[in-house]
């Protein structure tokens, strides 16, 4: 967690390009980007502003867009979450089409 550019590339390519394990059924993929973006969000806000950012195109997913926008909606609710995370997951982003 201390070196940014290993966090993105690992974390980054998870979530970016794992769509498989990503967009788990059970939400488990959704629950460990989530869960590494609010441990390092306090320290290193730009990067995981970038990780967040995988949740885009939750409603893309018509299986697992509600679990998808839970877990959006939990990171958005983190009380110190920083101005880069919370402009990824701000009220635009989850309002409804």
């Amino acid at each position: 967690m201390a070196n940014p550019n290993r966090v993105r590339s690992l974390i980054g390519a998870f979530a970016l390009a794992n769509h498989t394990q990503f967009n788990r059924s059970d939400g488990a993929g959704y629950d460990f980007v989530a869960d590494i973006v609010l441990a390092l969000d306090p320290e290193n806000p730009q990067v995981a502003a970038r990780i967040v950012g995988a949740f885009r195109s939750w409603r893309a997913s018509q299986k697992d867009g509600a679990r998808a926008e839970a877990t959006l909606r939990r990171v958005a609710a983190a009380p110190s979450l920083s101005r880069d995370a919370g402009d990824i997951t701000s009220p635009r982003t989850l309002a409804a089409n």
